[in-house]
């Protein structure tokens, strides 16, 4: 093990012998269910699949992270770029690449998430009116996932607590373990807020921090990698368990890059996939991508052949189309004269005006604490400013994220180009969100921090990005069925966010989770 200062690496446990699948001089590898990505669908899938009698290959472009005294430094990540592995993108308006903020690690973008594991309100799944239009509802209700929201809570370890949040909706079971408390800062914070007639809470989180150490190695893990076990995380809660069963395997650095069908055009009969420079074949039953929803559906399109002219599963035209990734607002509040040293600062919450009310026709969205920042997380948004004066004002500030649900667009969509991924994205609802924007700004200043500081996110911000291959009862008016299967192909799955009909205004994280634990059954029965 190597150590920096008090903090220890920790190690992980070995994997199984054969977990990890050497190709050789194989030109195919072959598989009962082949699972395209190892992120927070792709590994929660595999563990829901471990024990069901079928052979599971997951697939990961990426290698695994290295564990090192780099992963909490968040100059290596946001100043140096270390860990960064995807392409860049191009933004449809204009034709100029951007950085996205997606990851090609074993494990995917949970390597890099704070932790955010919220369950969707009981509104999120059914028609909602909002400022700019109708967020539809799911093809099925939140009761239906309910039983799979406790699961994927005792999995990913989630702390929380119950009946703090008046739009927590409702429960099986408590949360598996208690709320992580709040620190001085965060708790006077806490107080002024509820004077104000404010609702804050625990939010719910999978970080294991039981100690203030543990607070203080996992500082910088909203946004950069754990260099502990303490983050619950695709890879160490779900992935690793799920090789420890021999019907789970994983192949590393492997990208797929088509997916071949039958004569028909209805059933895929292999993934051609680029492995260490060569190309390999994965031949399986079933299929199930989870790439992320812009790879999702870029792999989709790229799959076109004679009998899909418009890319798998495009019957209804709608493959890459409605893409969904929140407008957000990173918020410091700013006192001169009073310095913040919380650790861990992701603790709190506000929901009172995420659901319509008297005091707000439409919904507004969400409030939640950032992982504590430092001065290298704001240089990229203040390039001009010295080291030393971002330190001063981020030591002296409350750090927040507000969300607000964007609605599903037609124009909203990815497209490919040969290589190249092109995202088209023009923000909607946006008058919400600047109305969040002003009534946090109003409490913010209330409870002692006069300076306010925004910076709105944009397109390259895409971590909670969902929709383009929408699920749905209506072939014409969806890509998948309410299983997430393919209307048009028939041993095609999709867990990752594209499935979203909307996207809320809470991280998807949860809900990803949980879905794939509620589709588990029905892969395997098709495996079968």
């Amino acid at each position: 093990m190597r150590t920096s200062g008090h903090d220890q690496i920790d190690a992980y446990s070995p994997l199984r012998e054969g977990a990890v699948v050497e190709v050789g001089d194989s030109d195919t590898v072959t598989a009962d269910v082949v699972v395209v990505g190892s992120g927070m669908g792709g590994s929660t899938l595999a563990w829901a699949l471990r024990d069901r009698d079928v052979d599971v290959l997951v697939v990961e472009r990426g290698r695994f992270l290295p564990r090192e005294v780099e992963n909490s430094q968040a100059a290596e990540m946001f100043l140096e770029g270390r860990y960064k592995t995807a392409e860049p993108w191009f933004d449809g308006s204009n034709g100029e690449p951007f950085q996205p903020g997606v990851y090609y690690w074993v494990g995917g973008n949970t390597k890099f998430y704070g932790g955010s594991l919220p369950r969707f309100r009981v509104t999120d799944f059914e028609e909602t009116q909002h400022y700019d239009g109708i967020s539809p509802k799911w093809p099925f209700r939140y009761a239906e996932l309910e039983p799979f929201y406790a699961e994927a809570e005792r999995l990913y370890q989630v702390h929380g607590s119950d009946g703090e949040d008046p739009t927590e909706p409702p429960r099986s079971s408590p949360y598996p373990l208690p709320p992580l408390p709040h620190e001085p800062t965060i708790e006077r914070f806490a107080s002024s807020l509820r004077k104000q007639g404010l609702h804050p809470f625990h939010t719910p989180n999978g970080m294991n921090l039981t100690t203030q150490e543990h607070r203080r190695q996992s500082t910088a893990s909203d946004g950069t990698p754990s260099q502990t076990d303490h983050k619950s995380e695709a890879e160490n809660r779900a992935l690793r368990p799920a090789l420890e069963s021999e019907r789970v395997r994983l192949l590393t650095e492997a990208k797929v890059t088509r997916l071949l069908t039958d004569a028909k055009g209805t059933r895929i009969v292999a993934a051609e996939t680029e492995f260490r420079g060569r190309t390999i074949r994965i031949t399986a039953n079933q299929f199930v991508v989870s790439a992320g929803a812009v790879n999702t559906a870029a792999l989709l399109l790229r799959s076109a052949d004679e009998r899909n002219p418009d890319g798998l599963g495009n019957s209804s035209g709608l493959l890459g189309r409605n893409y969904m990734v929140h407008n957000s607002t990173f918020f410091m509040g700013v006192n001169p004269f009073r310095t913040n040293t919380t650790a861990w600062q992701k603790t709190l919450g506000i929901n009172d005006w995420y659901v319509a009310g008297p005091d707000n026709e439409f919904p507004l969205g969400n409030l939640q604490m950032l992982g504590k920042l430092q001065a290298a997380h704001v240089k990229g948004a203040r390039p001009w400013a010295p080291m030393w004066a971002l330190k001063a004002v981020v030591d002296r500030s409350l750090d927040i994220y507000l969300t607000t649900e964007d609605l599903p667009a037609r124009s909203n969509r990815v497209r490919v180009d040969g290589d190249r991924i092109i995202v088209d994205w023009t923000p909607n609802n946006t008058a919400p969100h600047r109305e969040l924007v002003r009534r946090v700004s109003a409490a913010v200043r209330r409870a002692g921090y006069p300076i306010i500081l925004t910076e709105r996110m944009g397109i390259a911000t895409n971590s909670h990005m969902c929709g383009t291959a929408v699920a749905g009862t209506d072939p014409a008016a969806s890509v998948l069925d309410p299983n997430c299967r393919s209307h048009d192909v028939d041993n095609l799955w999709v867990v990752d966010g594209s499935f979203f009909p909307s996207s809320a205004a809470l991280n998807p994280a949860l809900t990803i989770a949980a879905n794939a634990l509620r589709v588990a059954p029905h892969i395997a029965v098709a495996a079968g």
